[in-house]
């Protein structure tokens, strides 16, 4: 029948996982701004170390210990893709979200 409204399916896009450009992006600037920090803790510590009194300069070395360690958090921080698992349906269908359960254990009776 020509009039009879069709039932189409409707996708949702709000499920979706982020691009992997902006993805990219968002770690490249998580990156870019820890070694800013890294720079600043440097220089902060030279900067302590030679021109301040003694009970500042001791913070120089702090500082320093932050500017050794910061880029291997740096690092495991921009690498670490946030992955959320998408609530809504299956991208396979709904066929293919029944296929594959949790296998199911019996509870154990301790008498």
């Amino acid at each position: 029948m020509p009039n009879e409204p069709r039932k189409q399916q409707v996708f949702s896009i709000t499920s979706a996982a982020e691009s992997q450009s902006e993805d990219r992006g968002r770690r490249e600037r998580r990156y870019a701004i820890s070694m800013g920090i890294r720079t600043l803790c440097f220089v902060g510590g030279v900067i302590l170390l030679t021109a301040v009194p003694d009970p500042w300069s001791n913070f120089g070395w702090v500082l320093f210990v932050g500017a050794v360690f910061l880029p291997y958090t740096s690092v495991i921080l921009a690498n670490a893709g946030v992955r959320k698992k998408s609530v809504g349906p299956s991208p396979f269908g709904p066929e293919a979200a029944g296929q594959i359960e949790a296998p199911t254990s019996a509870p154990l009776d301790r008498e």
